[in-house]
């Protein structure tokens, strides 16, 4: 199959599905309904066997406990990842000072995350009717994270705190999408606000050439996220501290059950929308 093909179809999907909108039913305010929260997505794609994979591995990384491609789909030949930009309308919701998410943000993160998952299974048919397996990781029963360590955990999870054993931003890295930022979400082409997500199949498809080296050659390091950032979880000496930024989530949970959000170092930062600009 033709990847030009399958991300057409896709495309397609993005632009006509009622999932992609703000229901009437689900709005926190009736103005909201009828918001389109998706642009069409940023196509990355690696090879299942890339030695970058087993990197991964590496506890400075993701962890021994991530599994390889192969090991989600033994017969897999590539990783297809994809970057789904929020639109302007979500963006620009969220650009307001203070600490407070916007309403709109907060659809585009529980409700952007539904319909995620909905492209990864529309992605997975179309393939199927050309015959080719895949594994959406996110979706299957293996799929495992963590948040906060604990002491019971031994083997590959021992010691293991806000990870998982599929991490959606550094196979982005791998397939070629873009680099990390200071707020540890991952700057591509279209920027950092919006979601991520993959499958593993055993088509083959050319991998994607990765036009950076450095994890973080995309990030200019301008501070902005570090000022954006409500929990005051990130600095330019040690990047994102999960604590405080689970925290804040937490509380935003509180006030806005059933959804949470925040997404403050994503919007109104040069990353958020392109690859910054560097000034040299």
């Amino acid at each position: 199959m033709k990847k030009e093909d399958m991300e057409k179809q896709a495309a397609q999907f993005v632009a006509e599905s009622r999932r992609n909108v703000v229901s009437l039913e689900e709005a926190i305010a009736p103005e909201l309904a009828g918001a389109r929260i998706f642009d069409p997505p940023v196509w990355g794609y690696g090879d299942a066997k890339d030695p970058m994979f087993q990197e991964l591995k590496k506890k400075e990384a993701v962890g021994p406990q991530f599994l390889l491609p192969e090991e989600w789909l033994p017969k897999a030949n590539s990783v297809m990842s994809f970057f789904l930009p929020f639109t302007e309308e979500v963006r620009s919701s969220n650009r307001t000072p203070g600490p407070e998410p916007s309403a709109l943000w907060l659809h585009a993160r529980i409700e952007g995350q539904r319909f995620v998952m909905a492209f990864c299974k529309e992605i997975q048919k179309i393939l199927g009717i050309e015959g080719i397996e895949s594994v959406i990781p996110a979706a299957d029963g293996r799929f495992c994270s963590v948040t906060k360590p604990d002491p019971k955990r031994v083997g590959n999870w021992q010691d293991a705190s806000y990870t998982s054993n599929w991490s959606e931003r550094h196979v982005a890295f791998v397939c070629g999408l873009g680099t990390f930022g200071l707020s540890k979400g991952i700057i591509t082409e279209k920027g950092m606000a919006g979601r991520l997500g993959s499958l593993i199949v055993t088509e083959t498809f050319e991998a994607r050439k990765r036009k950076y080296t450095d994890l973080y050659e995309y990030c200019t390091r301008c501070g902005a996220c570090i000022r954006r950032c409500p929990a005051g979880a990130i600095s330019m000496e040690g990047g994102k501290r999960h604590s405080p930024c689970d925290t804040f989530l937490e509380s935003t949970k509180k006030t806005y059950a059933p959804r949470y959000g925040c997404g403050k170092c994503q919007t109104k930062v040069p990353c958020e929308s392109r690859i910054p600009k560097r000034n040299y």
